[in-house]
């Protein structure tokens, strides 16, 4: 009988998505997975493999959690707009927090991935357009609500604005420690729907 697993796999995903989101892929060595992880190293490979497996669980663990999240809310009933809004509020009131930011920064490691690893790119195409798509039936419902201005008549092309401006504050929040920076972007970018 084997022995059951003596700590939450969940738990380590999300430790393995703060370890890679600060030293990226490339920089991750096997001392900094076992120290992040907390975890002896054959437990580290019984269970999720070698690094690139447990980088690509990671990273769909991250991908699926966020997006999923953004579903959720522009599928709530009431206004979209501010929907929308709650989305980026989110996002930046997660960017803010020193703790929960480390997580997100796994995106960068993935996205550096994206022109070397087809499975990586597969992923994110597919997140992408899931994403887009959910955003402009989102925007669609906000139309026939009366929520937006005729002025905005490629609702496609919002939806995916919308879509690479929340990736984009991950970004912001890598390059800057000013939270107004975030602010900006989310007051900037929910404009577009006035």
């Amino acid at each position: 009988m084997g022995r059951s697993k003596e700590f939450d796999t969940t738990l380590v995903l999300h430790k393995a998505m703060e370890v890679f989101g600060h030293y990226g892929y490339e920089g991750t060595s096997l001392q900094n997975l076992l120290d992040g992880l907390g975890i002896a190293r054959q437990s580290l490979y019984d269970t999720y493999g070698t690094k690139r497996d447990l980088f690509i669980l990671a990273v769909k663990h991250y991908v699926n959690e966020k997006s999923a999240a953004v579903i959720s809310y522009l599928k709530r009933p009431g206004s979209v707009k501010e929907a929308i809004a709650a989305i980026f509020s989110e996002a930046v009131a997660v960017l803010k927090d020193e703790h929960r930011r480390k997580e997100c920064f796994i995106m960068h490691s993935a996205i550096d991935q994206v022109p070397h690893d087809p499975e990586i790119a597969d992923l994110f195409k597919q997140d992408m357009a899931r994403l887009e798509q959910a955003f402009y039936e989102a925007l669609v419902l906000a139309r026939k609500q009366g929520e937006l201005s005729d002025r905005q008549d490629d609702l496609l092309a919002l939806a995916r604005y919308l879509n690479h401006a929340r990736y984009s504050l991950t970004q912001a929040a890598k390059l800057t420690k000013d939270p107004r920076i975030l602010d900006d972007i989310a007051a900037v970018t929910l404009s577009t729907l006035d």
